[in-house]
């Protein structure tokens, strides 16, 4: 199995809980490669992390993105050259990666990804799962938005067949997207996914591939109290904690906000801090 993983420097504590989390939840998973995309994460975090990767049989594949990719790329505060990395991943990663999946490191993975990683992807060049289904106003609101007539997907966890998106993905069309719609754009890489390449996108349940903690209470509504916490844990792979106000912050309030501490003492423990 194949990870994407696209963050700095700031992230790499997150990124390493849920690193853990994936492999105490994929034991199954024989000698997984992720893939790190960065511009500027010194060597020896660098090292640490590959250390990290190692003790669980993983190997480690840090890319320092070329700043060449992006001389014709709108930047700013709001755009920082980061944003594009998973959107433009398929032109960065060596040829030979065939399949990958992407995650965001504000996740918790406790149960297997496998079937997600076999997904026949039907002809389609992406897999993704939509949060909107729990509304049909902010469904509605994004295609109106966006100009788009499918589902609005999460970019949070996308599974990426490289052979098809390399001959899809341009870089120009992505800053050019930007560039056009800079007044649209809400969530800009996220946006910007749906707008070019949602009608290529294969819709997974977001309840077992990115289930958004936030909304534990319409889940719960939705499945006609069936989904509740036992189910959960016993059927979700992915715990999203979506949003500004993230589980490591000492203010956070939510049913799985203990659950994400849970697992990063474990993982601050297995570092020895």
């Amino acid at each position: 199995m194949n990870l994407l993983l696209t963050l700095d420097e700031n992230y790499l504590l997150p990124c390493k809980v849920m690193l853990d989390s994936f492999f105490a939840s994929n034991p199954q998973e024989k000698d997984p490669t992720v893939y790190l995309l960065h511009s500027a994460i010194p060597g020896r975090k660098l090292a640490e992390l590959e250390a990290f990767c190692a003790g669980f049989g993983a190997k480690l594949h840090p890319i320092a993105v070329e700043a060449a990719l992006f001389e014709n790329a709108p930047t700013s505060k709001r755009y920082p050259k980061e944003m594009y990395y998973r959107l433009l991943s398929p032109l960065i990663l060596p040829r030979q990666v065939e399949r990958v999946l992407y995650l965001d490191p504000d996740m918790l993975i406790i149960n297997p990804l496998r079937p997600l990683w076999v997904q026949n992807l039907r002809g389609n060049v992406f897999a993704a799962a939509a949060h909107t289904g729990l509304t049909e106003m902010a469904n509605e609101i994004n295609q109106r938005r966006l100009d788009t007539e499918h589902e609005y997907f999460n970019s949070g966890v996308m599974l990426i067949d490289l052979n098809a998106a390399r001959s899809l993905v341009t870089a120009e069309d992505v800053f050019r997207c930007v560039s056009e719609h800079e007044k649209e754009l809400i969530l800009p890489d996220q946006d910007v996914f749906n707008m070019l390449y949602g009608k290529q996108t294969l819709p997974v349940e977001d309840v077992l591939w990115n289930y958004d903690v936030r909304n534990y209470s319409k889940y719960l509504i939705r499945s006609s109290g069936s989904h509740d916490l036992n189910w959960v844990m016993d059927n979700t792979a992915v715990l999203h904690f979506c949003g500004k106000n993230k589980p490591w912050h000492a203010d956070y309030h939510n049913p799985f906000g203990m659950l994400y501490l849970h697992y990063q003492n474990l993982t601050v423990r297995r570092l020895g801090r």
